[in-house]
């Protein structure tokens, strides 16, 4: 899937300038204003509440626009711009303020989004000045690629497309191709299989491996998984129908892990990344998995099939498995898992857990510092047992009507190698509505703070490192 480039320009004489004010320096704005510009600031009513918008006139039109900003210091205060301010010739600046210009930037793309690769554009967004602020010109592109990925519907995007999506993306950055599917997928990962059983559209394991320039076989090796179920039907526990209306994103965990690849490769940190994507649909059919059926899994334990629709943990049980046999540094998977994650935390915030309490506080600050906020749930030893099987090693899903978000990160537990510094993400990957740099559909949760993070702590990583060395 071709990017689609992002609306922005070059600054020139003829872009207009957007000035953010917030409540408490509006006076000292409006005193340095044209006195009928502030004249008629005032006689609008302007105040600088957040997302309160005004256009200036002149005698060529609208000359300029401000924009008030309240109390909101995150990227989304600029986020409805690209969709209010006239989008004719010539783009817009936003004037240095109150703010980080780079999260400016970043706020104003986000919600210049829009899907409309199925239908003609309606209004084309306004574009934006820019010079420097890569780091946002990256995360607004690798979060279009992520919601492109999420909001294609399932017909056009299968376990095939998303396989290839993925080998695509290594590609471009040079990285070696991981690609399994027919017999070897059947050996290698029995249970991404059983899920896949019941679709004319075969599963596909793909992904790829990738070392930066300053890397060494001795670098951080940054493992990444990513649950990858085109559409989910629940299998023979299936799904009323309108709960199904939104499963063509239950691949948003894979999406995900690919945008947080993207930017992982396109900064060139010193590390080794492993990317891995089981991409399958859970269909219903005669060869589907029944209730009660018991698979094999790629570390050998049994599963009993309690229900058909909790399909998302036996996809990441054998990439999880063998990803950690690696050792890595990190491993992190993504998945739109649990509706209990939902219920308890709502779809803004996705639920973390992690067996290393050092990763958990790294990844936690930098989504409160970045306004891409996680929040972390317990890996309660306690309810282990509720996935205890009379039939088989280990049930999918505990009888109990409590804790499903725990329960799964438990289930999926079983299947590291010991000692295996793990983080798990259950999370939405969409917005219900549209609101500032957030439109409807889908979403890149988390891919930010994630980024971010790993930053941080391989740059402390690789220092200690090269002093143990030396």
């Amino acid at each position: 899937m071709p990017d689609r480039p992002l609306p922005v320009t070059t600054v020139d004489p003829t872009t207009r300038p957007v000035h953010a004010v917030r409540p408490g320096t509006l006076d000292a704005f409006l005193a340095t204003r044209p006195p009928a510009e502030a004249a008629w600031l005032r006689g609008c009513g302007f105040t600088g509440r957040a997302q309160e918008l005004v256009l200036l006139p002149g005698e060529s039109g609208v000359v300029g626009a401000v924009l008030g900003l309240g109390g909101d210091h995150s990227p989304f205060a600029f986020g409805d711009l690209a969709n209010r301010l006239p989008a004719d010739a010539g783009g817009w600046r936003i004037e240095p303020g109150d703010f980080d210009p780079e999260a400016a930037t970043l706020g104003f793309l986000l919600g210049a989004y829009r899907y409309d690769r199925l239908r003609p554009v309606r209004r084309e967004p306004a574009q934006l000045a820019v010079t420097g602020h890569e780091r946002a010109l990256r995360e607004a592109a690798a979060t279009w690629m992520v919601r492109d990925l999420v909001n294609t519907p399932a017909n056009l995007l299968g376990p095939g497309e998303l396989a290839q999506a993925a080998l695509d993306l290594g590609a471009r950055h040079g990285a070696s191709p991981i690609h399994v599917s027919g017999a070897a997928l059947e050996d290698g990962y029995p249970a991404i299989a059983a899920v896949g059983r019941g679709s004319d559209r075969s599963p596909v394991v793909a992904g790829f491996t990738w070392q930066g320039s300053g890397a060494t076989a001795a670098s951080p090796l940054v493992s990444l998984c990513g649950k990858g179920v085109c559409f989910d039907s629940g299998g023979y526990d299936i799904k009323p129908s309108s709960a199904m209306l939104r499963m063509k994103k239950d691949m948003g965990g894979a999406a995900s892990v690919l945008g947080l690849a993207r930017l992982l490769m396109e900064a060139d940190l010193p590390i080794r990344l492993a990317v891995r994507i089981g991409c399958v649909e859970n269909a219903v059919s005669g060869r589907a998995m029944r209730p009660l059926d018991v698979i094999r899994t790629r570390r050998g334990l049994t599963v009993e099939i309690g229900n058909t629709d909790a399909e998302g943990r036996l996809v990441l049980c054998d990439l999880l498995a063998e990803a950690s046999d690696e050792r890595p540094d990190l491993l992190l998977d993504c998945a739109t898992l649990t509706g209990a994650a939902r219920v308890a935390l709502g779809p803004d915030v996705p639920a973390l857990f992690a067996t290393d309490d050092g990763w958990a506080e790294t990844l936690l600050a930098a989504g409160s510092r970045h306004h891409d906020p996680l929040w972390r749930l317990p890996l309660w030893d306690g309810y282990d047992d509720w996935l205890d099987s009379s039939t088989a090693e280990v049930n999918n899903v505990s009888a109990k009507p409590y804790a499903g978000a725990v329960v799964a990160a438990l289930f999926m537990r079983r299947f590291l190698a010991p000692g295996t510094p793990w983080v798990h993400l259950d999370l939405y990957a969409w917005n219900d509505s549209t609101r500032p740099g957030k439109p409807e559909g889908g979403e890149a949760q988390s891919i930010r703070a994630i980024n971010r993070g790993i930053e941080n702590r391989i740059v402390v990583m690789s220092a200690e490192r090269n002093t143990t060395v030396t």
